[in-house]
């Protein structure tokens, strides 16, 4: 029976963050790659493209991870972790990014290569906790992204920023340039998730 067609209105308001989840519950590769291939036309700096992933299925690995993620228990159960990094050195791919939109008719030749010039120039100088500000912006779209995608393939998800960063980094052997962001726990939900409320919307929104 063919899926039936979900909206983004649906997705929105069906996905929540499940912290529990059915243990031994395996997706496939297949599946996980094709999730990531769509998450990736998020927008970013410049097309800079700066999140880089870790995509944890090993059960001892996960075992071993929720130790430095505040014992949060999805981080085991779940059927993979997707840890969200940003790398600090995106701009170095600029000649690669801005070539291919060349190549592919997105842009002439000359747009192209003053968009290479610009980016060097412009990220290549920029102060490091700057450029840490730009990746965790970019990771925040494209793990949105990352969770609407994942309910529309029938599984749950929480993101989780609460985890030691430094032992992180550690642990998976992160080169310098690279920052670890968020983990996103990714299964199937053992129990349905808590609601939660949110402000009314004349608190939050001005008109001007």
């Amino acid at each position: 029976m063919p899926k039936t067609q979900t909206t983004i209105d649906q997705l929105i308001h069906e996905r929540k963050s499940v912290r529990k989840y059915k243990e031994n519950v395996v997706i496939p590769h297949e599946e996980i790659q094709t999730l990531l291939q769509k998450a990736i036309t998020a927008p970013s700096s410049s097309n800079m493209q700066p999140w880089r992933f870790i995509v944890i299925e090993d059960q001892q690995v996960k075992k071993e991870l929720r130790v430095i993620a505040n014992n949060q228990e999805q981080v085991e159960t779940s059927s993979a972790i997707i840890a969200v990094l940003g790398d600090l050195e995106m701009y170095k791919n600029a000649e690669k990014i801005y070539d291919a939109n060349y190549e592919q008719k997105f842009m002439p030749r000359e747009l192209a290569d003053l968009m290479i010039k610009n980016s060097l120039a412009l990220y290549g100088n920029l102060p490091q906790e700057t450029m840490k500000n730009i990746v965790h912006f970019d990771a925040g779209l494209i793990s949105m992204q990352i969770m609407l995608l994942a309910k529309d393939m029938g599984y749950d998800t929480v993101p989780m920023g609460g985890f030691d960063k430094v032992k992180f980094a550690e642990k998976f052997n992160l080169l310098p340039n690279e920052v670890p962001i968020l983990l996103i726990a990714i299964g199937e939900a053992a129990a349905p998730a808590y609601g939660s409320s949110r402000l009314p919307l004349e608190q939050i929104v001005r008109y001007i």
